[in-house]
Order: C-alpha cells, then structure tokens, then sequence
C-alpha cells in the first residue's frame, strides 16, 4: 500500500453521520449556555470542524490553535510546542476543543491546560479519532468520533507529509519513513 492507494477505513457516509450525532449531542448540552468557541487544532482539524460547525444549532464562535509535535515524520517527539495561540478573547466563555486525532494525548492534555489557562467558564474537548492503545496520557474525551487501530490514517483532514488531506473518507497507509 501506498500514499496513493490508502484502504477505506471510515467511508465519507460514516464519517457525515456521525458529525451530524456528535452536533444534536453537543447542541443539546450546550443549549443553554450561550455562546461556544470552538477551537479547531490546525491543520488536520478544519474539515472535521467545518462540518460540525454547520450541523450546530446553538450560537458559535470559532478560533484556532496551531501546535506541533510531529515535525516532518511520522512518529511524535511526545514534546509539543505551541506555534499559534488563539486571537480572541475566551475568558468565562465555554470552549470546545476540536481535534482530529488523539494519538499518545500528549497534545489534547497540552492544549487543555493553554487554554484554561486564559480562564474560561469551561473546557470540553471533541475529537474526531482516537488510537485508545497508544494512549500515554490519560485524556478525557467528550465527544468520540472514532475508535480506530493504530494504522496511519489519512483523510478528512488527517495527513501524511502534508498529502491526502482532503480524501472525503479516512483511510489507512504504510508511511515511507
């Protein structure tokens, strides 16, 4: 298998029905709380965040965070660093985290602890896919797309090397390095 051959793993019709779960879900707890910021963790979060966006019925803001922990490989370092912080203003306002995938949750413990940080009312975390077996720190997700393997995954945000972003699915690869 190849970057250019990635096997379905999570078709597109899985992936949109779920969206459309976690969004009555979230709306639902968030129905009385005002205005959430939803803040996407770039790059591989902005499709997932996107479609979840527009399947919300409850008011919302977004922002973005940018950080880094895998360099140009394919393994983490486990050390993450921030590369951009969000711009707006979200003390005592509720915050959802969206991510596309927790991996060791080395990065979701790391941008929950930044963003309570700048005092919000709270911090709820979304993610669209978790590898649980490669868990090294325990991470509470409220929202789970996915439980998946732990294959490489491309699709739907998800890269490898920058390519396969956009595939309207997920799908599993054999990384080059």
């Amino acid at each position: 298998m190849t970057l250019s051959d990635p096997e379905v793993l999570i078709s597109e019709a899985d992936i949109q029905k779920r969206v459309r779960e976690l969004a009555s879900k979230i709306s639902k707890d968030y129905e009385n709380c005002g205005e959430v910021v939803m803040v996407g963790v770039l790059k591989g979060s902005f499709i997932f965040l996107a479609d979840l966006s527009r399947q919300l019925t409850i008011p919302r803001v977004i922002e973005f965070i940018a950080v880094s922990s895998y360099g140009s490989g394919s393994r983490s370092s486990g050390a993450v660093r921030l590369v951009m912080d969000v711009r707006g203003n979200i003390e005592g306002k509720h915050v959802l985290i969206i991510e596309d995938i927790v991996d060791t949750g080395h990065t979701l413990n790391y941008l929950i602890g930044i963003l309570e940080s700048h005092g919000p009312a709270s911090v709820k975390t979304c993610a669209l896919v978790r590898k649980a077996e490669r868990a090294e720190v325990d991470v509470d997700i409220d929202y789970l797309g996915f439980d998946i393997p732990d294959k490489w995954v491309v699709g739907y945000g998800l890269d490898y090397a920058e390519e396969n972003r956009t595939l309207p699915y997920i799908g599993t690869i054999t990384p080059l390095d």
